[in-house]
């Protein structure tokens, strides 16, 4: 019969040099139970069996012995006969389930996982073929769907810092229907270009965004706040926003990029604008050209952009707003800075009672209170 082999592990290696060195003196016992996190009874109990057996002796007793936790005999065999008669199309979860309530069969849903896969009745994950991300119909009508994004770029080259290009591009049509250069992508740089797209082409039905932190809350305050500025802003006027599990699903968007980053570049070369500001004056000509050559027509002739209404108050809904909680010492606080209210009697009954500060795309800030500014 041939000799086989006894392969230690690592941790039974780390195990015998322990003992060794216990054995040889080189170590305390309560030094080598802490080492291998064991009481020095157990440490004694290893030292025993390294003297009486060898290194053999140090190997763990239930090698070659059958599992506790043995399926009784025939047990997997009759679950198997089960699932493919009942079960073939269930999944391991459901079919554990099914095996339990209705067979009194108590499997782990792994157990049931590897019985149907080596029945050829699963796939596991790993194996199966990768998804594929077709291309999604564009929406019918102009209006209908407006997909958003910024792309930090060197858009002057050498001439000037990297900045940021906010685009908002039809998903109809694949027109640009607003764009601007800003410093950064910031909640106030959409805000101002949400404000070029409505002034000119009025409230799309919804807009689509990746899941930057300007579009949704990821990362839950202990106030429980479920909405960006933005998000509350498209509420306010009434727009859906939704966005993006990935960046191929608002593919018409990020081809644009690709395209302005090699035209648009070489067209404010030409043009020898090297600033933010006579970018953006100068940006309507383009705009114009570009949609000229790569604008797609709608299948449908309609325009589903809804004109601005009187209660639609650009002014006062794109603005950052922000509840703010009244001293005692009729003073509160919002960006570090911290504001004295006038010590008048309508003012000290605000006392405790929240104010709504206002921050203005630019920088003017207002504390509102129930009856307006104060």
């Amino acid at each position: 019969m041939p000799h086989r082999e006894r392969v230690f592990t690592m941790k039974e290696v780390d195990r015998l040099k322990t003992i060794e060195a216990l054995a040889e003196g080189r170590l305390t016992a309560s030094i080598a139970a802490q080492r291998l996190g064991m009481s020095p009874r157990q440490v004694y109990n290893l030292l025993a069996r390294y003297r009486a057996e060898g290194p053999l002796g140090l190997r763990s007793q239930r090698v070659g012995k059958p599992s506790n936790h043995q399926l009784p005999v025939g047990v997997k065999e009759l679950a198997g006969q089960l699932i493919l008669q009942h079960y073939p199309d269930f999944g391991p979860t459901l079919a554990a389930e099914k095996l339990a309530e209705l067979h009194d069969i108590q499997l782990a849903v792994s157990t049931v996982r590897q019985l149907m896969i080596n029945m050829a009745l699963w796939v596991p994950r790993r194996q199966r073929p990768p998804r594929i991300q077709q291309p999604r119909y564009r929406r019918a009508c102009f209006g209908e769907l407006i997909q958003i994004d910024g792309c930090d770029h060197r858009w002057f080259e050498e001439r000037a810092s990297a900045c940021t290009a906010i685009v908002f591009v039809d998903d109809a049509t694949s027109q640009i229907t607003a764009l601007r250069f800003v410093h950064s992508e910031s909640t106030f740089s959409y805000f101002g270009t949400l404000r070029d797209h409505l002034v000119a082409h009025g409230k799309p039905l919804a807009l689509y965004s990746d899941k930057a932190s300007v579009f949704r809350v990821n990362h839950k305050s202990s106030r429980g706040e479920g909405q960006t500025q933005f998000a509350r802003a498209l509420d306010e006027l009434n727009i859906e926003g939704f966005c993006a599990h990935s960046s191929a699903a608002k593919g018409r968007v990020e081809r644009a990029h690709l395209t302005l980053q090699d035209r648009l570049v070489k067209e404010l070369r030409l043009a020898g604008i090297s600033s933010i500001d006579d970018a953006n004056a100068w940006l309507p000509v383009f705009i114009a050209d570009y949609n000229k050559r790569f604008g797609k027509a709608p299948r449908h002739e309609l325009d589903v952009h809804r004109a601005l209404g009187p209660h639609d108050d650009l002014e006062h809904t794109l603005i950052w707003k922000e509840p703010r909680q009244v001293s005692k010492r009729l003073t509160t606080q919002y960006d570090k800075v911290q504001y004295l209210l006038l010590d008048t009697p309508a003012q000290r009954r605000l006392i405790g009672r929240e104010i709504m500060v206002y921050h203005y795309c630019d920088d003017r800030v207002e504390l509102r209170g129930p009856d307006g500014d104060l």
